[in-house]
């Protein structure tokens, strides 16, 4: 399981009215890295579509461990922990570059969808196989 890693710089958007990260821009931030980390190895939402389907989350889960601010530098760390038939869980960590505090973790559980019928479907070998996991 390799861990997709970038860094980015908390913008004054994010803040909300306690002075802090708003707990939805974390979801926000864990969708991005999901969308990022895909990417980077070939499997864009548009690749996904051409190979049939396209992914859903089912469940997300945050467990806050300290506030960020605006202007401190985080960094994202995201991994496929499990890949299974029609499922694929990835989990999540947002850590401060300056103390290398934890400031969340969080895991989301994806379905694969058909793109057309939108029904669960088999994920196909070239994704599983793109994420480094073996064919089932």
């Amino acid at each position: 399981m390799k861990t997709f890693t970038y860094t980015f710089t908390v913008p004054a958007s994010a803040i909300d009215f306690n002075g802090h990260v708003n707990n939805i821009t974390y979801l926000e931030w864990m969708m991005e890295a999901a969308v990022r980390h895909s990417r980077s190895v070939g499997m864009s939402f548009e690749r996904c579509v051409e190979l049939g389907g396209t992914w859903v989350a089912r469940s997300n889960h945050i467990e806050y461990k300290k506030p960020a601010f605006e202007g401190e530098e985080l960094r994202m760390e995201t991994w496929i922990e499990s890949l299974g038939r029609l499922t694929s869980r990835r989990e999540y960590r947002i850590i401060r570059t300056e103390d290398e505090a934890l400031i969340c973790s969080g895991q989301t559980e994806w379905v694969f969808v058909d793109a057309k019928r939108q029904r669960p479907a088999p994920i196909p070998a070239p994704i599983s196989e793109a994420f480094g996991f073996g064919v089932d």
